[in-house]
């Protein structure tokens, strides 16, 4: 499995992209999601600030601000719970607590095949619907871990 974007790679996502603020967010988005560990690593940060004209701080502080970039390597999927106060009390921590039970995986972690990565969201704007849970860029409501298993088996 590759490991990096190579620099050609990374030029041509950003060529797409005239070198204007207003496209920095869109272009780290579509870097990151075209690296395979799902992350801007500090190739990308060099290049973007290269062809936005910035300084490679002032592309680190946009990344580090937003949190859904990572400077950090993470699995193939990105698997984002819900922590709301209305998921919570949905039974949003039951379904932490599952995939720690069930997969060891926790907050933060990386499961070691580097398939999944668990995260934790503010608030996924499926309130009625709790508990909820992004994968990569898919919503899913209504969790309880019948639902959860069905989704992670469809992943590997």
């Amino acid at each position: 499995m590759q490991k990096e974007l190579n620099k050609e790679q990374i030029i041509s996502i950003l060529q797409k992209y005239s070198p204007t603020k207003d496209n920095i967010l869109k272009c780290l988005h579509e870097l990151q999601d075209a690296h395979p560990q799902n992350y801007i690593s500090k190739v990308i940060l060099e290049e973007t600030a290269k062809h936005f004209k910035l300084t490679k701080g002032q592309i680190f502080g946009i990344v580090s601000y937003y949190s859904m970039f990572s400077l950090k390597p993470r699995g193939r999927y990105l698997v984002r719970l819900c922590k709301s106060p209305v998921c919570n009390m949905l039974g949003a921590k039951s379904v932490t607590e599952y995939f720690d039970s069930k997969f060891n995986l926790k907050p933060g972690e990386t499961t070691t095949d580097g398939m999944f990565t668990l995260e934790l969201a503010e608030c996924l704007g499926r309130c009625g619907k709790g508990p909820s849970m992004m994968i990569n860029r898919e919503v899913v409501t209504e969790l309880d871990s019948k639902k959860i298993d069905e989704i992670i088996n469809t992943k590997k």
